[in-house]
């Protein structure tokens, strides 16, 4: 699904409504695939418990720091691998996630770039 041009209409309540849920569903789709991926590393590096690893996955991706201590190499290398990763991931979701909305404020504002005629 395309965008509308700044030359379009703007598009209809119905039509911002699917955009909208699918944009929604991507970003869930990056939180779950995110967190999965912590949860997962947690549990084989860190030998932390399931909860344990969902809520520190958690609590890395949105910036809020670790809850457990990591002792082992393995664990503090992905720790950190992941929370590099986490910044960025937090970052692009949200991104994700507000992108059409600035579209249709922008777009109804009519802000048009340097190259217009």
């Amino acid at each position: 699904m395309k965008l509308e041009h700044k030359r379009e209409s703007i598009a209809t309540r119905k039509l911002f409504a699917i955009r909208l849920f699918r944009y929604n569903l991507f970003a869930f789709g990056l939180i779950v695939f995110s967190i999965g991926v912590g949860v997962t590393g947690y549990k084989i590096t860190a030998d932390l418990s399931w909860l344990d690893s969902v809520h520190m996955s958690c609590m890395i991706l949105t910036g809020m720091g670790p809850t457990a201590e990591m002792t082992t190499t393995a664990s503090k290398l992905f720790s950190s691998f992941y929370a590099l990763y986490s910044g960025v991931a937090f970052l692009s979701i949200t991104a994700v996630f507000l992108a059409p909305f600035v579209h249709r404020v922008l777009h109804i504002l009519h802000v048009e770039t340097d190259d217009t005629p």
